[in-house]
């Protein structure tokens, strides 16, 4: 056997834990002695002879340096290597998956100002992301967050096994009246146990809330040790110390040919929503996904108030092969349009607000209403409803080709009051759609509803039934 190897495991709960040859052995082992049976975690359940000859204990507890990333000694030794990822980490919330997809063993960043939502977005992904594993990291944020999230999650079903949200979470409990020391090795912590996980093929995913309070502590440990400050009084190594952290995320594949990814979502809270500042700064040039939450859209109560025209993703090209096989060939295309489209509508939103809209024509004015219509129906999604709360990828595949099918018609309006009017429908009719279960009556009745509008004000679109 070689470090990394199983060589038992133990039932905890659902999972299978599995009870691995101590990573900080270097060479290949002989078995020399194995017991079955039940053990406390101190008790020597195995014994290994190296080529030598010389005899290691093996115990059920492992013991690892937080600080070093946990399979770098094994790649070295060709018992893991790391894979490129290939799926998306489903998050059922629509404006994730559709249009900024995160990787599994990929890397995200959450930033926004106070109030925007960053703990609640954080709650909804833990809770319905399709992952085994979910380790919360509570960095420096208010202790009432966390009494929450200890309270809740005991009596939330898991929509993926029937159990409790507390059966897969593991909550790594460090508020802002700890230790400025505890604070700064909380995240290393949770990011080590990710990594456990994932030597033992499962899916992990991490929620760190907030790397800026983690930040905030390591500037105040390099204050104190009198190095020399860089930008804001931060120290000079925090970008690399940021960009060694989330590249500990990642897909592995271990010596027994199992799988297992680590994700990493971070929040970022940049002062007065600043993201300008070097943490958030220091974060976006190391992440692949960045969900920017906006305060001006939590005002209007859009949520999750992530801003489609700040936030972007670089996994689509990379998990285009997913999405044509899963999603269609046409499916990377149509978001890249109404992307576009949302552009274009912002453009045309802001012309209105000086000019009116008198100012812009019949076409212009129906565009940016198309691009109202998307925002209000697709990006937003209602957390307080059972339904809408969470949107598998199949649903958001069959929502999306619909819009698609209304924001690519060719519109015809008398005026612009009869257009709004029109848009004002279909988007109440879209949104009932959204609340309705899959295939019961009132989604039938909604979509025939949002077909006969169609048909009203496009004479050139077919009548086609789901």
């Amino acid at each position: 056997v070689r470090p990394g190897d199983t060589l038992g495991s133990v039932q905890e709960g659902r999972y299978g834990h599995k009870i691995m040859v101590p990573f900080m052995l270097r060479g290949e082992f002989t078995v020399d002695w194995i017991q079955g049976g039940t053990f406390d975690v101190d008790t020597v359940i195995a014994r290994l002879k190296n080529e030598a000859g010389l005899l290691h204990d093996v115990r059920m507890v492992q013991r690892w340096p937080v600080r070093r990333p946990l399979p770098t000694e094994l790649i070295r030794q060709r018992s893991t290597e790391r894979q490129y990822p290939t799926q998306p980490m489903i998050t059922t919330m629509r404006l994730i998956d559709t249009f900024f997809p995160i990787a599994k063993g990929g890397t995200g960043c959450i930033p926004g100002p106070f109030g925007a939502g960053k703990t609640v977005l954080q709650n909804l992904i833990s809770r319905y992301s399709d992952v085994d594993i979910v380790i919360v990291v509570a960095c420096g944020e208010r202790a009432g967050e966390v009494v929450e999230t200890i309270t809740e999650f005991p009596q939330l079903q898991d929509p993926h096994t029937g159990g409790t949200l507390m059966d897969r979470t593991i909550i790594i409990c460090n508020t802002s009246s700890m230790p400025v020391a505890a604070r700064e090795a909380s995240i290393y912590t949770g990011v080590t146990l990710g990594e456990y996980y994932r030597q033992m093929g499962y899916d992990v995913l991490l929620l760190a809330d907030s790397t800026s309070r983690w930040a905030q502590a390591m500037r105040e440990t390099s204050g104190r040790l009198e190095e020399i400050p860089g930008e804001e009084a931060f120290p000079a190594y925090l970008e690399s110390n940021i960009r060694n952290l989330y590249e500990r995320a990642g897909v592995i594949r271990t010596n027994d040919e199992s799988s297992g990814s680590l994700t990493m979502i971070g929040t970022v809270s940049p002062a007065g929503g600043n993201f300008e500042e070097p943490v958030t700064q220091g974060t976006l040039n190391t992440v692949k996904a960045f969900l920017g939450l906006s305060s001006e859209r939590a005002y209007k109560r859009f949520y999750p108030a992530v801003d489609p025209l700040q936030s972007w993703s670089r996994y689509p090209e990379q998990l285009a092969p997913w999405f044509n096989e899963n999603m269609g060939p046409e499916w990377l295309e149509d978001v890249a349009r109404a992307n576009a489209l949302l552009s274009r509508g912002d453009e045309i939103s802001r012309m209105m607000q000086v000019t009116g809209e008198e100012g812009v024509s019949q076409d212009d004015f129906i565009t940016q209403q198309k691009a109202m219509l998307v925002d209000m129906v697709y990006l937003q999604q209602d957390a307080f409803d059972s339904v809408d709360v969470s949107t598998s990828i199949e649903r958001q595949k069959q929502s999306f080709t619909l819009l698609t099918r209304i924001t690519d018609a060719e519109l015809s309006f008398p005026d612009k009051a009869k257009a709004r009017h029109w848009f004002a429908r279909m988007t109440d009719t879209f949104k009932n759609l959204n609340y309705a279960e899959v295939d019961s009556d009132p989604h039938r009745e909604n979509w025939q509803q949002i077909e006969s509008l169609l048909q009203q004000a496009s004479g050139s679109v077919d009548m086609v039934a789901d």
